[in-house]
């Protein structure tokens, strides 16, 4: 199958991309910068606001999936959230353009959302994980920061780009993704790993903030699931079923590499903390209690259903790839 991939360039792209040549697809990249990828993929620049010579990339494809977005990690200024914003609508709205105009239009558009979307799940506590069908959007918590509101704001945009887009004949999934976990350097599991590492990874805030999250591998295997079920359209977690307190993530993530020692962090710490490696604390703070409803009664089975089996994959994974790194001449 051709597979097009707007944004494709980064954490996320970079593991999907991989995998989906390896499986013998055809791969389109599309992003602001040319760059050399794997053998396999093929590159293509777009501005992600405007139409141009890439549409012809998406007209006779079978499948866009569409992750184009600025990073969320750096610090949440009014400028970096406006970016994240008009990044976000631009891109989709464009990609929905091309997809309209078609003359040979995608069967299926799988569009990049966020789990964010969700209420923080310190201000329903004792009530059920966020599903789709009813799960509480975020928005109105009104013991979190001010901020954090835009962030629902931007998936809320995000999703509703996608849906208000005229393609009849392309089914749309917004994928509401949780942290995706992957070996990859600059990831979230990276930087997770880091801590770990140094004796850092102990709770942060008390550690009772839930973290959703999804092994790099299952995130792969979702997406093809999600292109060959034609029934399913609209929103759909991207979670493991077993979302875990952040101090139980950082336990186990300690126990799989082989550390003892992981110190706590005060809130006012962890503010310290991600000002200097500029990015936010809502990534850390922020209680997402989500749970993979929909491909679970689709009959979707995760490789990697449980933290425990997770870390312990990728960390082998990382020392794995550390050692071949090592061992190569230079």
């Amino acid at each position: 199958m051709k597979y097009v991939l707007p944004g494709g360039t980064g954490q996320v792209g970079g593991h999907l991309r991989r995998a989906l040549v390896a499986s013998g697809h055809d791969v389109v990249v599309l992003s602001r910068h040319p760059e050399t990828l794997e053998p396999g993929v093929r590159h293509v620049v777009w501005d992600g606001r405007t139409l141009g010579p890439w549409a012809g990339e998406v007209d006779g494809a079978d499948v866009v999936v569409n992750l184009a977005g600025r990073t969320v990690s750096c610090r949440y200024t009014d400028r970096n959230l406006r970016q994240m914003m008009d990044s976000r609508v631009g891109s989709t709205r464009v990609v929905g353009e091309a997809i309209a105009r078609a003359a040979d239009p995608p069967a299926v558009w799988l569009q990049m959302s966020t789990a964010t979307i969700y209420a923080d799940a310190r201000s329903r506590p004792g009530e059920p994980a966020h599903d789709e069908a009813t799960g509480v959007i975020g928005g109105e918590e009104h013991d979190v920061p001010l901020y954090w509101e835009y962030s629902v704001r931007i998936a809320r945009r995000w999703e509703e780009t996608q849906a208000a887009a005229s393609t009849p004949r392309t089914r749309r999934v917004a994928l509401r993704a949780a942290m995706v976990m992957t070996p990859d350097r600059g990831g979230v599991f990276d930087y997770l790993l880091g801590f770990a590492r140094l004796g850092l990874g102990g709770p942060v805030a008390g550690g009772r903030q839930w973290v959703s999250w999804l092994h790099g591998d299952d995130l792969v295997r979702a997406v093809e699931f999600l292109v060959a079920h034609e029934e399913i359209e609209g929103p759909v977690n991207l979670a493991a079923p077993g979302p875990v307190r952040q101090r139980d993530l950082m336990r186990t993530l300690r126990r799989a590499w082989g550390r003892r020692v992981g110190l706590p962090a005060t809130r006012f710490m962890a503010e310290v903390g991600a000002f200097a490696l500029r990015t936010d604390t809502e990534l850390l703070l922020k209680s997402r209690r989500v749970v993979p409803g929909r491909l679970l009664d689709a009959g979707f089975t995760f490789t990697h259903p449980t933290w425990e089996g997770a870390a312990a994959d990728l960390v082998a994974d990382v020392r794995r790839r550390r050692s071949a790194g090592a061992s190569r001449p230079e």
